[in-house]
């Protein structure tokens, strides 16, 4: 049994979007189990509430404060203790609960997370994990996609261990590829810390802990190169709002196209059927739900904008890692991964305390 606890107050829309979609869920879902956590007078304000509340696999949980999509990290983490966000990440702490889902402030929920359920030995940050769909008909794993937006050599050989983990939790691929995303894929392009990181991951695929295809470009992601690229969080959001706009553009195309003159109209319904294919395919709703890796505990991110639809399909990726074991992967991984990593973590330490000398 997976039991999930949801953040019913997070988001743009908040209990508008997250109780429809939780029923959806759980009829979708035979075994699973939610604990819906958010304000009762809200909740119960909702018109398909009641249904919810009825159904034997659905346990509500009472919290009284919410995080606001623009509220600050300090009054997140210190001042609202008693969120629907924290509360819903307790479950998990507690083991009440195999993992958590909102569609929450990021930045807070990355915050609570890491201060409630600790990061795992071996890593220094945890990062946000999604997929973005390629022309191979599958997907590319993507991370970071904004949690650390300065990244060392170091985070990202933590990063791409762990999302090799991710992958072989979801898709059973023992070995999946990894790509380093920068300007070219010369071992000599990139900065400092790029050509650092590329050593380190050479060195991982050298010892059995990784298979590095080596350096990657931005359209590599989207090719379906490698199974997982890895980058740092302010590149990789911008990679991840670039593909959800272009299902927007295929849309807004299409509308044009049709209120136009007799011939685009034909030549419209003739491309039809391939514009509706490519935008169902580059429809970021079906890949919501980004996994914060690296935690001692499950916690997945839906986008804030998320409609029913979209919050369903975070509802159903939690359940589906929770299934497959991730926490445990990753744990494994990165056990695996331990000489490695913390190599690495030593040399970073000790140049850290050679700066500090030289500055004194």
């Amino acid at each position: 049994m997976i039991r999930i606890a949801v953040d019913a107050m997070g988001g743009d829309f908040g209990p508008a979007i997250t109780v429809p979609a939780s029923l959806a869920f759980l009829a979708g879902h035979d075994g699973a189990h939610l604990a819906l956590v958010g304000l009762l007078d809200v909740l119960q304000k909702q018109p398909q509430f009641a249904q919810l509340q009825a159904n034997p696999r659905c346990q509500i949980i009472a919290a009284s404060e919410v995080v606001a999509m623009d509220d600050s990290i300090e009054i997140a983490l210190r001042r609202k203790k008693n969120s629907s966000m924290r509360v819903a990440i307790n479950q998990v702490k507690d083991g009440a609960a195999q993992v958590a889902v909102s569609a929450g402030n990021t930045g807070a929920l990355m915050a609570i997370a890491r201060y409630v359920l600790k990061t795992m030995d071996g890593i220094d940050r945890p990062a946000i994990a999604t997929q973005l769909p390629n022309a191979k008909g599958g997907a590319t794993t993507v991370l970071d996609l904004g949690a650390n937006v300065d990244c060392t050599e170091d985070h990202l050989l933590q990063f791409a261990v762990m999302g090799s983990a991710l992958v072989t939790a979801i898709s059973s691929n023992p070995s999946p590829s990894v790509g380093l995303l920068n300007i070219g894929e010369e071992v000599i392009k990139g900065s400092e810390v790029i050509k650092k990181a590329g050593e380190l991951l050479r060195s991982a695929a050298n010892s059995g802990d990784l298979n590095f295809y080596g350096n990657v470009e931005g359209n590599d992601i989207f090719k379906g190169t490698t199974d997982i690229v890895v980058c740092d969080g302010f590149v990789g959001n911008v990679a991840l709002k670039t593909s959800e706009g272009l299902a927007s553009m295929i849309g807004n195309f299409m509308k044009v196209e049709f209120s136009r003159n007799i011939l685009t109209k034909i030549a419209a319904i003739v491309a039809y059927p391939v514009l509706i294919a490519f935008k169902n395919r580059m429809d970021h709703r079906r890949y919501n739900g980004a996994a914060l890796l690296g935690l001692q505990g499950l916690v997945f991110k839906s986008h804030g904008s998320a409609d029913v639809f979209a919050f369903e399909r975070a509802l159903s990726r939690a359940h589906d890692a929770a299934s497959n074991r991730l926490l445990e992967r990753v744990q494994e991984r990165i056990a695996h991964a331990a000489p490695i990593l913390v190599a690495t973590q030593l040399e970073q330490k000790l140049q850290i305390s050679k700066e500090a000398v030289a500055l004194h």
